[in-house]
C-alpha cells in the first residue's frame, strides 16, 4: 500500500489518477507517508525519505496539468515503466485532437499538444489524430438524425470479465417470452413516437447481452419487429447485429438476418486460444469461430467484424500472437481490439482482489501484445476509426476498433463521441439525448432487471417519451 499525504484536497482525483498509473494499492494519509506532496503558489514539492525535489509551475498549463506532470515525471525516473498515454486518463482522448483538428491545427501541432499538456507518447498522439480525421468525415452534425439502440440482456454464458446485467440464456426462461413482448412493445410505441416527431435514423444497432441467445423462431419474431419498427422505410445507412457468440449464431438466425437488410455483424472469439475460452467461460472453442465466420461468409455477410481482447488471464505474447494469426486468415472486414479491464461486478475482478490465481502479463508484454494487434491491423489493410479508453484497463491502454475503407462501424462513432441522439430500448438500456447547440447531453436509463422492466414497462417508456419531449 502506497500512502500519500497531500495538502490539498482538492487535487487528490488528479494525484491519485498519476500514482495509480505506478502503483495499484494507494490510499491519503496523514501520518506515515510513503510521498508527502506540497500543492504551492507557484512550484509543486514531492518530499520521500526526508528529500524533497520542487517542479515550478508552467505558466501555459493550468495547475491540474502542471501537478499530473511534475508526480509523473518524479515516479518515471524511478519506476520503469512505458506509460503511453502519460497522464492523460480521459476516455475519449480521440475528441481532442477531432476539437484541434476543427480548430486549424496541423497534426505536428496536435502531436505537440498531447506532449506538452498530458506527455502523450508521439504514436498515440498520432492514432488519435488518425481516429479522429475518420470521424470528423463521419460524426453527426444534424440535431434531427438519431441512432436506435436494442439491447438484449441474456447470453449462452457469462464470462468471467463481464459486469453487465445480463444473465444465462437458462436462468431466465421463465421470462425470456414476457420481456421480448415489453421490448416490442417500447419499440412499436417509439417507432411511432420518432416518425411523429420527424426525426431521421441513420443506424440500428442490436447489441446485448447477445441478441442471437434466443431461439431461432424468438429471433425471427424480434427481427420483424425490428425491421419494421426502424428499418423499413428509412433508408438507414447501417444496421448492425452484434451475434457475439460464435455458439448462439445458426445457419437460419443468419437467414433471418439477410430477409431484414443487416448490414453489418459482430462474430467475436475474444481469443482464439481454446484453453483461455475455456478458463473465462465462453460456450465455443476457436473451431466454431472459424465455421461460423465461415458460414455467414457463404450467405453474403460481406461487412463483418470481430473482438479480440488483450489482457485475458493466462495470456501472454505467445497466445496473442496466435490468436492474430488466426484472425489473420479469417480476413474480417473489421477489428474491435479491448483491453482487459478489472470491472467492479465481474468473476475476474472478485478474483484478483481475492488474491485467487489469476495471472494477468505484466505491462511491459502488454505493450507488446498491443503492438502485436497493431500489427493485425496494418496486415489486414484496416485502419483505425474509433477508439476509447476504459478505467481499470490492463497496461493503461486502449480500445480501438480498425476497419476497410468504407466499412466503419457508424453507430460507433456516433456513441463514443456524443453528438447524435440514441434512443435505447430494452433492459438497462440508456438513452442518450444530444443538444448540439448547447454542446450538452442528458441520459436515461431503463430498469437494469429484467423482471422489474417487464414489470414496469408501460411507466418507463411514458418516463422516457417525456425525456425525449426536451429535444
Amino acid at each position: 500500500m502506497i500512502k500519500i499525504k497531500l495538502n490539498d484536497d482538492k487535487y487528490a482525483y488528479e494525484v491519485y489518477n498519476v500514482f495509480h498509473l505506478f502503483f495499484e494499492n494507494i490510499s491519503f494519509a496523514e501520518e506515515e507517508e510513503n510521498y508527502e506532496i506540497l500543492v504551492c503558489d507557484d512550484n509543486l514539492e514531492i518530499i520521500r525519505n526526508n528529500k524533497k525535489e520542487k517542479f515550478p509551475f508552467d505558466s501555459g498549463l493550468t495547475n491540474k496539468e502542471n501537478i499530473k506532470r511534475a508526480i509523473f515525471s518524479y515516479l518515471s525516473k524511478d519506476i520503469a515503466k512505458d506509460i503511453p498515454w502519460g497522464t492523460l486518463v480521459g476516455i475519449r482522448p480521440s475528441k481532442i485532437a477531432l476539437k484541434l483538428l476543427k480548430e486549424g491545427y496541423d497534426s505536428e501541432e496536435i502531436v505537440k499538444y498531447f506532449n506538452y499538456h498530458s506527455l502523450t507518447r508521439e504514436d498515440k498522439a498520432k492514432l488519435c489524430i488518425d481516429v479522429a480525421k475518420k470521424e470528423e468525415k463521419i460524426v453527426n452534425r444534424d440535431q434531427n438524425t438519431i441512432s436506435v439502440y436494442i439491447g438484449m440482456p441474456f447470453c449462452p454464458t457469462r464470462c468471467l470479465y463481464c459486469s453487465f446485467i445480463s444473465d444465462t440464456i437458462n436462468n431466465c426462461k421463465d421470462v425470456i417470452e414476457q420481456y421480448l413482448q415489453a421490448m416490442c412493445y417500447e419499440m412499436d410505441i417509439l417507432s411511432k413516437y420518432i416518425k411523429e416527431k420527424g426525426f431521421k435514423i441513420e443506424c440500428v444497432y442490436f447489441g446485448g447481452g447477445t441478441p442471437t441467445s434466443i431461439t431461432n423462431e424468438q429471433f425471427e419474431k424480434v427481427m420483424e419487429n425490428v425491421f419494421k419498427s426502424f428499418v423499413f422505410g428509412n433508408n438507414i445507412k447501417e444496421f448492425t447485429v452484434e451475434c457475439g457468440r460464435p455458439d448462439s449464431i445458426s445457419k437460419e438466425k443468419l437467414s433471418v438476418m439477410k430477409k431484414y437488410g443487416v448490414h453489418r455483424i459482430s462474430i467475436n472469439p475474444q481469443t482464439m486460444n481454446d484453453e483461455t475460452l475455456k478458463l473465462i467461460g465462453r460456450g465455443h472453442d476457436s473451431f466454431e469461430v472459424k465455421e461460423k465466420f465461415k458460414l455467414a461468409r457463404e450467405m453474403g455477410f460481406n461487412n463483418i467484424n470481430v473482438d479480440i481482447i488483450v489482457g485475458l488471464p493466462s495470456e501472454g505474447l505467445k497466445q496473442i500472437e496466435y490468436t492474430c494469426n488466426e484472425i489473420l486468415k479469417l480476413e474480417p472486414d473489421s477489428l474491435t481490439v479491448h483491453g482487459m479491464s478489472l470491472k467492479r461486478g465481474s468473476k475476474l475482478h472478485h478474483n484478483v482482489i481475492n488474491n485467487i490465481a489469476m495471472k494477468i502479463a505484466p505491462h511491459e508484454e502488454l505493450n507488446k501484445m498491443y503492438e502485436a494487434t497493431e500489427k493485425l491491423a496494418r496486415e489486414l489493410k484496416l485502419e483505425p476509426y474509433y477508439m476509447y479508453r476504459q478505467k481499470n484497463m490492463v497496461g493503461n491502454m486502449e480500445n480501438v476498433g480498425y476497419s476497410k475503407s468504407n466499412k466503419e462501424g457508424i453507430y460507433n462513432i456516433q456513441m463514443i463521441e456524443e453528438r447524435q441522439t440514441i434512443i435505447a430500448i430494452g433492459a438497462n438500456a440508456v438513452s442518450k439525448a444530444i443538444f448540439l447547440n448547447e454542446n450538452r447531453v442528458e441520459r436515461f436509463p431503463n430498469i437494469k432487471d429484467v423482471r422489474e422492466y417487464i414489470k414496469r414497462i408501460d411507466e418507463k417508456v411514458e418516463s422516457k417519451i417525456k425525456f425525449l419531449d426536451n429535444l
